[in-house]
């Protein structure tokens, strides 16, 4: 059958094939990937071909959706195996995840619990040994080199020699290193290509942590577990809080939020590998309707997120994430609304723990968070559009505990529901609201927008459907016009004003600068460096202007031919002196982040 999508394909194939290449051809490489992304691909089976031309046809062979050897690559034409068609097809097709590490989606897939790989204690604080003191410093070097060439730079021949680098060092036991490099690959991908859910700052993000893991890591992080254990907790009395859809370039699915009698959290998810972005919104909303996978539970995970489960037998992750095992027995149960304990009582903790909660479990891996960590839960009141510092274009604001929060859309997906829904509620000012959001980091107070009920109390209510139990889950349902309070005021509220900023974005900008473009990006400007460094002086951002400095010292100190022409090799320097800024950049917006928030009671 002729199919879109392409399979998934190991990190050691795209490095393997590509290495095969010529020099000629690996310059070659993006075009020629670029045009067979576009060709149809067929399916039989385990098997997608992809016709070249009249004579010669690209085989993919793929068992469960994943290419996992080189020799499952095959193509027809006279120069195979080193020919350009075979590093096009594992450049175009999306990339897998390690078969030992969680999806970039994170968040979870609904497979059987497997042990953990968790590090020997008596070992895991060992000096590194020769062997691995070397990968480490070969992925830093490699990954340095990525930063340094940019979104435009770092093309399929640059990403195929960071997932070698990073394949090498897993196969030492170096987990989180090379799951980070892979995260940089899957993102640069995303940025490259221009997908929905490509954001500047997660890319930066994201080289930010790999060569800080192959900096600054001890022996025990650097190998850390690749999979997380699941223990026996017993029974649990679960209730459903909202469901959230998972959408990022690789996998769509979605993500149930539960929580239990002690007031904790816990996930149930279906995630699953796609190759067409185009799909992975409509992917996400199937996925709801799917039957939770969870014992002899009989409801989807859209019912699941307003009703409830008994469970026996129950396994669970540190990270908050259910198991599916054999001995897992759950059944429905009556669900809680957000008003009622035991979830009334997420709401009662005050806005300033939650808000330091959230900003903690930035510090900790994906892996490690435990689940709901980053979550906000909070009673708002709509004000309507407005404007924040740093951006022109309206957002949705809201009165909360004082201050004034702008609420976005949790994904910028343009298939999903949040865009919509926000805008439906910025036409009620005065409508409160009960809210659960991930804490947004900036100098003013940002959330971004999951799920909403109506909050107790007097005033406008949402009008939702019986069977949404009193809450909407914004990503995936919409908001109806009869779903708004019927008396609205025709003129809106003035938002309150937020307070002055200092100008840390003259250093946050050449950061992002060096992400998009490269080393190259920051070359030529030292006049200009040195007034934004006087600048940040001034008001009293003294580092930020010494790393300023060093950063634009780094990236100019390059080596010249006799020609005058650069060639530099090395960007180990530029790097480090890129990390520093941005460990630097990442405390000082924490602190921002924290000072921006209400500081009484909610």
């Amino acid at each position: 059958m002729t199919d879109t999508r392409w399979p998934t394909v190991a990190a050691e194939v795209v490095a393997e094939v590509v290495s095969a290449l010529s020099a000629r051809l690996q310059k070659r490489l993006d075009g020629a990937a670029a045009k067979l992304a576009d060709r149809p691909v067929v399916r039989t089976g385990d098997d997608w071909s992809v016709r070249i031309d009249d004579e010669t046809v690209l085989v993919l062979h793929a068992p469960g959706g994943t290419v996992r050897t080189a020799d499952d690559v095959r193509c027809g034409c006279l120069l195979t195996p080193g020919c350009l068609h075979r590093a096009a097809a594992v450049t175009a097709a999306p990339l897998a995840a390690p078969a030992d590490e969680r999806t970039p989606a994170d968040r979870q897939t609904p497979a059987e619990p497997v042990p953990g790989t968790a590090v020997d204690e008596a070992s895991a604080e060992e000096p590194l040994t020769p062997a691995e003191a070397e990968a480490v410093d070969r992925l830093r070097r490699v990954a340095a080199d990525a930063l340094a060439a940019g979104i435009s730079g770092a093309g399929s021949v640059q990403q195929a020699e960071l997932l070698r680098t990073a394949h090498q060092a897993r196969l030492l036991g170096l987990h989180r290193p090379a799951a980070l490099a892979a995260t940089v690959v899957t993102r640069l991908r995303a940025a490259r290509a221009a997908e929905p859910d490509h954001r500047l700052a997660d890319l930066a993000a994201a080289h930010r942590e790999l060569l800080d893991a192959t900096t600054m890591l001890t022996p025990r992080q650097v190998r850390a577990a690749a999979r997380q254990t699941y223990r026996e907790v017993g029974s649990l009395r679960l209730y459903g809080l909202f469901a959230e859809p998972v959408v990022s370039a690789t996998h769509a699915g979605v993500t149930v939020w539960v929580v239990d009698d002690d007031g904790k959290l816990a996930t149930v998810s279906d995630v699953t590998p796609h190759a067409d972005p185009t799909e992975a919104a409509q992917l996400a909303g199937a996925a709801a309707g799917r039957p939770v996978r969870l014992g002899d539970a009989t409801l989807s995970h859209r019912d699941l997120a307003r009703a409830g489960l008994a469970v026996q037998g129950a396994t669970r992750t540190d990270s908050g994430r259910l198991g599916a095992g054999a001995k897992v027995r759950a059944v429905r149960a009556a669900g809680a609304g957000w008003d009622e304990e035991p979830v009334a009582r997420l709401w009662a903790e005050p806005v300033p723990a939650q808000v330091e909660r959230a900003l903690a479990a930035g510090r900790i891996p994906h892996e490690q968070r435990p689940a709901g960590s980053d979550l906000l839960f909070l009673d708002v009141t709509v004000l309507g559009p407005g404007t924040v510092p740093g951006s022109t274009a309206p957002q949705l604001l809201a009165e909360c505990a004082g201050s004034t929060v702008a609420l976005l859309p949790a994904q910028d997906h343009p298939r999903l529901a949040f865009a919509a829904n926000l805008a439906a509620l910025a036409s009620v000012p005065g409508l409160p609201l009960r809210v659960v959001g991930r804490l947004e980091r900036a100098t003013h107070p940002r959330l971004r927008l999951l799920a909403a009920a109506p909050a107790p109390g007097p005033g406008p209510v949402l009008n939702l459907p019986p069977e949404y139990r009193d809450r909407i889950n914004l990503g995936l349902e919409r908001l109806q016009h009869a779903d708004l309070p019927p008396d609205r005021p025709e003129t809106l509220p003035s938002a309150a004003a937020f307070a002055p900023q200092p100008p840390f974005h003259l250093l946050t900008r050449p950061l992002e600068q060096a992400v998009t473009g490269g080393r190259r990006a920051l070359t030529g400007r030292a006049d200009r460096a040195a007034v934004e460094a006087r600048r940040l002086r001034s008001a009293g951002l003294a580092t930020a202007a010494q790393l300023l400095t060093a950063l634009h010292t780094a990236a100019a100190d390059q080596e010249r031919d006799v020609f005058g022409r650069l060639h530099t090799t090395d960007h180990l320097a530029f790097a480090t002196a890129w990390l520093a800024a941005a460990r630097y950049q990442e405390e000082v917006a924490t602190a921002l982040c924290a000072a921006a928030w209400p500081t009484g009671a909610a």
